[in-house]
């Protein structure tokens, strides 16, 4: 199962729900295969609804067990993973760009060249 990388940074006015909207179009006719999206407790409500109208694919929301203490959630690591290898890139560790389409642009140099290193290390 391989992962897919579709960025779409918005100034932070912009809640994280809707956000996840622009995340979808970008993905839509793009994948074939892709047919389950994972999602945080937060992304719950009427997205669901709206991605499965919108490209027939199913979102399924990570929820955190019912009780007290820490528990890993299941798939959560591959995004605080990725979010880990991005703050490695350090025009990424601050918010340095005045525009959110250069940021995001960053990511995939910094994802591109975190492939590159993995696919022929020095």
């Amino acid at each position: 199962m391989g992962l897919l990388l579709a960025v779409a940074v918005h100034p932070a006015n912009i809640q994280d729900r809707d956000g996840a909207r622009l995340v979808i179009s970008k993905l839509t006719g793009r994948f074939p295969r892709l047919s389950l999206i994972w999602a945080d407790g937060g992304y719950a409500g009427k997205l669901i609804g709206w991605v499965a109208a919108l490209t027939g694919w199913s979102l399924e929301i990570v929820r955190r067990p019912v009780g007290h203490g820490f528990e890993v959630l299941p798939r959560r690591w591959v995004v605080e993973r990725t979010l880990a290898w991005l703050g490695r890139c350090r025009r990424l560790s601050k918010d340095y760009e005045a525009l959110p389409e250069i940021t995001e642009s960053w990511v995939y140099i910094a994802m591109t060249h975190l492939m590159l290193r993995r696919l022929a290390p020095a």
